[in-house]
């Protein structure tokens, strides 16, 4: 067990692959399932830590220029860089918990 002050925010980070309903691609069976367990773990963590005062989010990422997407899929060019993505989780980390607990949401310029 791990200990947290109340208004803490516990971010983790997901896919769109393993968002229900989104696309799926060959090969990444147990990278999607994973993530899909990231999701359910984001769920159970919030119920269980909301009486401390404790949220719990998960960020659904779509695609992002990573080296692991370009040796993936070489051809494509995802619409945001790591950068610009690392600018959106750090105002989530601040400002997510205002808004939201217990949910995955999905972060993606692309339709599922």
């Amino acid at each position: 067990m791990f200990v947290c002050k109340a208004g803490s925010h516990i971010v983790n980070i997901s896919s769109m692959g393993g968002v229900q309903g989104s696309s799926k691609f060959p090969g990444l069976a147990a990278y999607s399932a994973s993530k899909g367990a990231v999701s359910i773990l984001t769920e159970c963590m919030a119920e269980e830590l909301k009486e401390e005062g404790v949220k719990v989010n998960a960020l659904a990422l779509g695609a992002v220029q990573t080296d692991m997407l370009a040796k993936a899929f070489p051809d494509y060019e995802a619409p945001l860089s790591a950068a610009e993505m690392a600018q959106y989780i750090g105002r989530f980390l601040i400002e997510g918990h205002l808004f939201y607990n217990g949910k995955v949401l999905p972060v993606s310029l692309n339709t599922p």
